[in-house]
């Protein structure tokens, strides 16, 4: 199992960003953002009010079948350039062996982009 699919397995609250279709198997750029354990309802908002605290954001190539883990940042002062998906809803994510993980996310070409323009000025590569 990669370690993308680990994560997606995982029980840990987190939030997905794919720039198309969620299928391990085809081309994609996905961004896994990783909610902050934090009390009350919807990742640390009270009655679903207030905001996210993501902790964590890594970033996935997938190409040919294969993944390559291009970022990854705990660093809170560069997590905080990540805009959060609040649109985010349930997300079927069709894994390499046809299963299907659920997960919280969504599609969004455009804010990909802008992720990707976020990890171009924090780290100097893409």
């Amino acid at each position: 199992m990669s370690d993308l699919e680990k994560i997606l397995r995982s029980a840990q609250r987190k939030l997905v960003v794919a720039k198309d279709l969620p299928d391990l198997s085809r081309a994609n750029t996905v961004f896994i953002l990783f909610v902050e354990e934090g009390r009350g309802a919807a990742g640390g908002r009270a009655a679903g009010y207030g905001s996210r605290t993501i902790s964590r954001v890594i970033g996935f190539r997938l190409e040919n079948g294969s993944e390559a883990k291009f970022f990854d940042t705990s660093d809170p002062s560069l997590v905080r350039t990540f805009e959060v998906p609040y649109s985010a809803t349930a997300m079927d994510i069709v894994l390499r062996d046809g299963s299907v993980a659920v997960v919280s996310g969504i599609v969004d070409p455009e804010l990909v982009q802008t992720y990707l323009a976020c990890v171009e000025r924090t780290s100097g590569t893409q």
